[in-house]
């Protein structure tokens, strides 16, 4: 692609790559392979925000702790919104978010005004791929387009048997039941980037947020695992959950048309031919993306979302910030890159990869 912002095909090949196989470097290479220092830190560090990353951190933080055993690493899955706060307030050292720090809520400003001598930044470091969930038993493959996923989350269409999702289903038996439509009732990324979706793909009414607007009615649970545990449990259920939730727990995922005219199933594969169309719209070592929902590239999966680590780039204490430091170096590594594919998420595309680990490197 032209764009100098855009990630390529060959930045996803070679995220692949570098997914596959591990290093007990502890430099930086040319290629930018990081590794942790290791073995001589102690002290603590403390976070908080997304919990679609919760299985990754849970990973990182128990290899990353087998190789430091004096550092202590507590993360607080309490969504992005909270995790954003917690960091401005000066309580963690980093938040993890589903959405960048946001413009127009004024969080930029308010997050450099916290790191005091230097600005924060966003990195870019899971890609969660978001699966529709559904407890349909005997209903396979389920293929639901933009417009008919706004009707259902707008309380508009309230059977799984209407004839939208008859349109886009045939030949499957789909019984007549009331759809029992879950999410989020804690502000969420997810949520964010799901309404994203929705506003780009569909008629949906209602401007995007990480808080779940009222009027579109629904049931509310909190967390990713509060939506998975509600739809497992609640027949003719849906929601929207990252695709480790719907893994873990065994959840069927639908099929979701993009701008193509596709029904994509949701891979690592698929979600990664959405993420080469991200652009980059930060500055400097600030790497916030813009993802284009409405992708038409073959084959992708159009609802994917990026978590990033948010921190001072120059600020933090120097012990906080030497512990936050090697963590995100960890997170950034070949090893910590690698794990993400069998957690259910995907690894960051090469070419993005590089410039996250250049930009940890400017942390001080």
């Amino acid at each position: 692609m032209k764009h100098a912002g855009r990630l390529t095909v060959a930045a996803i090949a070679g995220a692949l790559m570098l997914a596959s196989c591990g290093t007990d470097a502890n430099t930086t290479s040319g290629a930018g392979t990081i590794t942790p220092t290791g073995g001589g830190l102690t002290g603590t560090i403390n976070a908080a925000g997304s919990s679609a990353q919760a299985n990754a951190i849970a990973e990182w933080k128990k290899s990353f702790q087998a190789a430091n055993p004096g550092v202590e690493i507590n993360y607080q899955p309490s969504g992005s919104g909270a995790g954003i706060q917690a960091f401005i307030q000066g309580t963690v050292a980093f938040a993890g978010s589903d959405s960048a720090l946001n413009d127009e809520k004024g969080e930029p400003a308010q997050a450099d005004a916290r790191c005091k001598t230097g600005k924060a930044i966003n990195l870019p470091m899971v890609i969660g791929p978001v699966a529709v969930i559904y407890n349909l038993p005997g209903v396979d493959g389920l293929r639901l387009s933009p417009a008919t996923l706004a009707g259902i989350f707008n309380s508009e269409i309230t059977k799984w048997d209407a004839p939208e999702i008859k349109a886009e289903n045939p030949g499957v038996s789909l019984p007549s039941i009331p759809i029992q439509a879950f999410h989020r009732s804690d502000e969420s990324g997810t949520s964010d980037n799901f309404t994203k979706f929705l506003k780009a793909t569909s008629d949906w009414p209602y401007e995007p947020g990480k808080a779940w607007p009222p009027e579109a009615k629904g049931q509310g649970a909190k967390g990713s695992d509060g939506i998975t545990a509600a739809v497992k449990n609640t027949e003719g259920a849906i929601g929207y959950v990252e695709l480790s939730y719907a893994e873990n727990a065994g959840l069927q995922k639908a099929a979701i048309k993009n701008g193509a005219g596709e029904f994509v199933e949701l891979t690592p594969e698929s979600a990664g031919k959405t993420v080469e169309a991200a652009e980059i719209t930060g500055t400097g070592n600030d790497l916030k993306l813009k993802i284009d929902y409405a992708t038409d590239a073959p084959g992708a999966y159009p609802i994917v979302l990026v978590t990033y680590e948010i921190t001072c780039e120059k600020g933090l204490p120097a012990e906080e910030a030497r512990l936050v430091k090697a963590f995100l170096e960890h997170t950034a590594s070949d090893q910590g890159q690698q794990v993400l594919r069998d957690l259910g998420y995907a690894p960051l595309p090469a070419g993005l990869l590089e410039k996250v680990r250049t930009a940890i490197a400017s942390i001080s």
